[in-house]
């Protein structure tokens, strides 16, 4: 099938690619000029593991192309809106560059009219694609589906291609029909249903996760304060089929471009229809305060952080790839610079997207130099070089030997033996 992706960030670009390498004719749309180019020239903007290959591959197969002009795909029977949504002032999704979109379609439908599947795969407020239905009605041939993304940061390319459901929020057989056609060969569940389920269900899903990990942490802080230990009752836990292992980790609280977000835009959903979710209001004020409540552990054993030197290792919100959005490091950041520490950071993909925040950092290139005459260190994101290191030259290197594990990651036996203090998030006994 002919297929448009307006929009070439995270989830456009992931879903271009993948649709291209499913044997689709698929051309890539966004405003800016700059990553076009670099696109056409196989370069994605964005890290995430194996896309560049990917998008090689298919360019040079001929199967993708890229273009700032949406007349460009005329053709195209399929159009994914795929641009971002981000939090206004007021907590609800801005749908401006959605909105934009659409009058770019109008458009393009005016001057070529046949029909087209306007796929919604954007994060939007439950009742957008109805509003867009209604909106575009007296536009013959153009019908509007919700299909949500489920894509997971640092696996997004495998998940576009093996997805774990299809949902398909769709009114109009026909419009089915050609969605169908689309996803011919692509082996997942599917939930067909109306659009306004379909954009709750995405909605749902990364409330319910985010859910899980604040209740970790919250379980946490209990440990700490008890002396058992978070990650083994996380074990048990995910022993029991009805709860599973995902989402049980403690660590410095989630962030990235989808829970922050939605959790909010939720919120204020139910906020207008009157209805107060009060347990996903707590859900983010766990996350808010839980690096604060990480540091004051640390204190315990460092009270006075005025002139202390802090290595931090990762600043990504999650290992494998460069989105720093929401992420905690930016937090552990600000609350060490206002308790006057002086921070050496080590990331193997993201440092100049948190320089340009934080220039006054000292950043360096080797996860060991983060080290150098550090009074503690703190490992922020679990990337495998932020883990996986000389743990004798890590000591050699430290003015003092405290190490703060936000993520429980490393090898608290074997550092505790090797000489090291070790405190991990909730880790208070075996």
């Amino acid at each position: 099938m002919k297929v448009a992706v307006i929009g070439t960030g995270y989830v456009g670009l992931t879903t271009a690619v993948s649709l291209a390498m499913n044997g689709h004719d698929v051309m890539g749309i966004d405003v800016v000029a700059d990553k076009i180019n670099a696109l056409k020239q196989g370069h994605s903007p964005i890290y995430e593991p194996g896309l560049d290959e990917a998008l090689q591959q298919v360019l040079a197969k001929g199967s993708i192309a890229f273009s700032t002009h949406l007349e460009k795909a005329e053709e195209a029977q399929i159009i994914f809106l795929c641009v971002g949504t981000p939090e206004a002032e007021d907590g609800e999704a801005d749908l401006s560059f959605v909105m934009t979109a659409v009058e770019q379609i109008k458009e393009l439908h005016l001057r070529s009219p046949h029909s087209r599947v306007i796929i919604i795969k954007s994060t939007v407020p439950v009742g957008t694609g109805d509003e867009l239905a209604a909106l575009l009605r007296p536009f013959d041939g153009l019908f509007v589906v919700s299909n949500p993304e489920f894509l997971r940061e640092g696996n997004a390319l495998h998940d576009a291609l093996h997805p774990s459901r299809i949902v398909v929020g769709v009114e109009e057989e026909a419009a089915l029909v050609m969605v169908k056609e689309l996803y011919a060969g692509v082996e997942a569940p599917w939930v067909v249903t109306t659009r306004s389920n379909a954009e709750l269900i995405k909605y749902a899903a990364n409330a319910f996760l985010a859910t899980r990990i604040s209740f970790m942490n919250e379980l946490a802080r209990l440990s700490a304060a008890i002396g058992t230990d978070v990650t083994t009752i996380a074990y048990g836990m995910g022993l029991d089929n009805r709860i599973g292992r995902h989402f049980l980790r403690a660590g410095l609280g989630f962030g990235g471009s989808c829970f922050p977000k939605d959790t909010i835009a939720l919120l204020q959903v139910a906020k207008k229809n009157g209805v107060r979710l009060s347990i996903l209001e707590q859900v983010r004020e766990v996350n808010r305060t839980q690096p604060e409540w990480f540091l004051s552990q640390l204190q315990t054993k460092l009270p006075e952080l005025n002139g202390k030197r802090i290595a931090l290792l990762g600043l990504s919100f999650k290992p494998e790839t460069d989105d720093i959005r929401e992420a905690p490091s930016l937090q552990v950041i600000q609350l060490l610079q206002r308790a006057g520490a002086q921070i050496r950071a080590y990331d193997p993909v993201c440092t100049a997207s948190v320089q340009a925040i934080y220039p006054d950092v000292t950043y360096v290139t080797d996860p060991h130099d983060a080290f150098r005459d550090a009074d503690a260190a703190i490992l922020v994101t679990e990337w495998s070089a932020c883990i996986a290191l000389d743990w004798a030259k890590v000591k050699a290197n430290m003015a003092k030997p405290l190490l703060f594990d936000g993520r429980n990651a490393w090898p608290a036996k074997e550092l505790r033996e090797a000489g090291f203090f070790y405190m991990g998030v909730g880790k208070g006994g075996g």
